[in-house]
């Protein structure tokens, strides 16, 4: 059984991150399953740190990319997005090049939270990082406000 709210492909899935940091960062949005959301991104210079190796933001920022997506694939559109709400990254093996994959799996799908673990491994399967992300469900009213405190 599914956790998605309907049927998506993956081409539909790649327009959501058309002109977004994702894009910027070469996050490849690869396969959705019944219970899972997966994407690569290939560490090139702009995404490490002056040490040479991946940077933890760009980490981090994958993470929150592929469970943001993830989150709002869940719900009626018409009626709710999900927007990140926390964090958390440990970053556990460096990396100089090649590729990196992440998955994100849910942990808890709840009606006002989601949270997802979301790891990182490099091109020998080894993990490079885990990171859990809560994001908030938040509805949108007949005129297609956020309902939040204004």
């Amino acid at each position: 059984m599914s956790i998605w709210y309907k049927s998506y492909t993956i081409e539909e899935l790649k327009e959501k991150i058309t002109n977004t940091l994702a894009e910027t960062l070469g996050i490849k949005l690869t396969e959705i399953t019944p219970d899972s959301l997966k994407c690569n991104m290939e560490v090139l210079q702009h995404t490490k740190q002056s040490m040479g190796i991946l940077h933890g933001g760009a980490s981090a920022a994958l993470c929150e990319t592929l469970g943001s997506i993830a989150s709002n694939l869940i719900v009626n559109p018409e009626k709710y997005f999900c927007l990140g709400l926390d964090i958390n990254a440990s970053h556990v093996r460096p990396v100089s090049g090649g590729f990196i994959y992440a998955i994100a799996k849910p942990v808890h799908l709840g009606r006002r939270t989601h949270i997802w673990r979301i790891n990182i491994t490099n091109e020998d399967g080894k993990l490079v990082c885990t990171s859990r992300l809560t994001m908030a469900v938040v509805s949108i009213d007949e005129n297609n406000n956020r309902q939040d405190n204004k």
